[in-house]
């Protein structure tokens, strides 16, 4: 009888020994916690993984930011998937800034009364918040709803607006969805590092040689101030150009001496960024009415440097299926005329890009008149297509005669088979001098002259008007960029433009956050047609294998004690 007791005295011993060391092993994981601060992501694609860039901006708060998502009320399950996504990354916000990122979810539409409703959708409409119309069918009856994909970010006594739904309209519903979930890190990011920002990088905008007025580009800059310091550059005067982090050249129709070329070569050789928006034919729609009118190349004298620098604007303009509309007349109705929309080939739509953190999941862009880029040796330099025309294409060499007297014409549509062509590059390395082992011009200060450059970057897009917004002539006033008046729709030029400034003046890394992935896994459409068989596996199966691992068990336990 004493041994028992022994045995069950050491028994009750052992487990509170163990119950001791488990409740001791669970302190110190607290206190080691504390200390270690870590989040596991099993998931294949890291989708809740914030970026690194990311986490550093956050960490680096000096005060609280405040989130106001208007995602809330009655959705869908595609906008709910979206909402639900935005409140996981908030969330990592919130951990990752040690609860200095604070958010609320709210429904713009629960406004009392319809005047009240009305003047807060304008009030962010007016913020870059835009409504989206979504039309579904519920219990056999068509409803449309009103949505407001964006968000409200306030920081230090200032806020700003994001679109949170973006991407290419060109693919369906879900996929649109989806590269709005990958790109939502960056947007809400990419907002709080503009207001959190104390130190602007400067940008110099080159003139003096028939740029774009200010008209013309008000929309470009006015995006651009809202994060850079924007200064006009006379490239004629004495000015030092070493604090600007990138120098921006839109459509120069007038040529650059070798006095302005030096400056600019020097400013790459240290170091420094160029942004080139070029355009190589002398093309514009006020004389495309005329049927005599033909389009010559620009004589800006920059064929040199760029060629120095590794690649080439060839002197053709591209004809592209995939293109704008522009309205013409038809016929007459009476003494009225008949005006049709019709796709021009000169404007073409630029819907095929790279996979690179400028050009990810971007909505179609508008060019104008653009031409294509061939590449050329430059040692030490690394060439990335960044935008390309549709395969439906055809260049057409100087001199290239444009009238919109054509679109009456039949398109032959075998002509257009060029496949898809290059126009616009993104330029990385050390650059060679284009004065190396050349006389520097005449009055020019060749103090600290440099025959190849630091690390710096160069993005060419072979068309200028791609940063021209359109202007309202009866009240003189610029509309957004990449609105385009008669298709009555906004395209990314805005968006692509100020990504290629953000990598080029490289915001701590920031704008690679865009290479967020997170994928799709639908269900096989033809599997799930047998529902039955599905909803079977799904809900019985399971209580099945239990009832069966049960039976065994008690099976076996019989057994073995049967055997004593």
């Amino acid at each position: 009888m004493k041994f028992f007791r022994s045995i069950s005295h050491q028994k009750k011993t052992g487990d509170l020994l163990l119950l001791a060391n488990g409740i001791a092993f669970v302190v110190l994981l607290n206190l080691v916690s504390q200390s270690y601060f870590f989040r596991l992501d099993l998931t294949e694609e890291k989708r809740y993984t914030i970026k690194p860039q990311t986490k550093e901006l956050l960490r680096n708060l000096d005060d609280d930011v405040f989130v106001e998502v208007f995602l809330e009320g009655d959705l869908n399950p595609g906008f709910k998937r979206f909402q639900k996504a935005i409140k996981e990354t908030l969330e990592e916000f919130r951990v990752y800034s040690h609860n200095k990122v604070k958010f609320i979810f709210t429904n713009p539409t629960q406004a009392k009364g319809e005047k009240a409703r009305n003047e807060f959708m304008s009030a962010l409409a007016s913020k870059g918040i835009t409504p989206m119309n979504v039309i579904e069918t519920q219990n056999g009856q068509r409803v449309e709803k009103f949505i407001f994909p964006g968000a409200l970010v306030s920081y230090g006594g200032f806020e700003a607006g994001v679109m949170l739904l973006k991407g290419n309209r060109a693919k369906n519903a879900q996929e649109v969805l989806n590269e709005s979930i990958e790109g939502a890190e960056y947007e809400l990011a990419n907002a709080i590092y503009k207001l959190s920002n104390p130190n602007q990088k400067q940008i110099g905008w080159i003139k003096g040689h028939g740029e774009l007025d200010s008209l013309e580009v008000a929309s470009f800059i006015h995006s651009l101030s809202e994060q850079y310091q924007i200064q006009p550059v006379d490239l004629a005067e004495k000015k030092q150009m070493k604090n600007f982090s990138l120098l921006i050249v839109a459509k120069p129709t007038q040529a650059f001496s070798q006095t302005d070329k030096y400056k600019l070569d020097q400013y790459l050789m240290h170091g420094g960024n160029l942004l080139f928006l070029l355009d190589r034919m002398d093309a514009n729609m006020d004389s495309a009415s005329r049927d005599d009118y033909y389009a010559f190349p620009y004589n800006t004298q920059l064929d040199d440097q760029l060629f120095k620098y590794g690649l080439r604007i060839n002197p053709d303009l591209i004809e592209d299926r995939v293109a704008g509309k522009y309205p013409i007349v038809v016929g007459k109705a009476g003494n009225r005329p008949q005006m049709m929309q019709l796709d021009w080939p000169f404007f073409p739509l630029i819907n095929q890009y790279a996979e690179h953190p400028i050009t990810r999941h971007l909505d179609a862009t508008l060019t104008k008149f653009i031409s294509s880029i061939d590449t050329v040796k430059a040692t030490g330099i690394k060439k990335t297509p960044l935008l390309f025309s549709s395969p439906y294409t055809r260049k057409i060499t100087t001199p290239v005669k444009v009238g919109v007297n054509d679109l009456r014409k039949q398109l032959q549509e075998g002509n257009f088979n060029q496949g898809k062509i290059p126009v616009a590059y993104l330029l990385e390395g050390r650059f060679t001098s284009l004065f190396k082992n050349r006389f520097a011009p005449d009055g020019v200060d060749t103090t600290g002259f440099r025959n190849h450059s630091r690390p710096a970057k160069i993005i060419v897009v072979a068309d200028g008007d791609v940063a021209r917004n359109d202007v309202n002539k009866r009240e003189q006033k610029p509309q957004q960029l990449g609105f385009d008046p008669i298709m009555q729709y906004t395209f990314a030029n805005e968006d692509l433009l100020m990504n290629m400034v953000a990598y080029l003046t490289d915001e701590n890394g920031l704008i690679r956050v865009r290479n967020k992935e997170v994928k799709i896994r639908p269900l096989d459409k033809e599997k799930i047609k047998d529902k039955t068989t599905w909803q079977f596996i799904n809900l019985f199966l399971p209580v099945l294998s239990v009832m069966i691992f049960g039976v065994v068990r008690s099976y076996l336990r019989k057994r073995k004690f049967a055997n004593h």
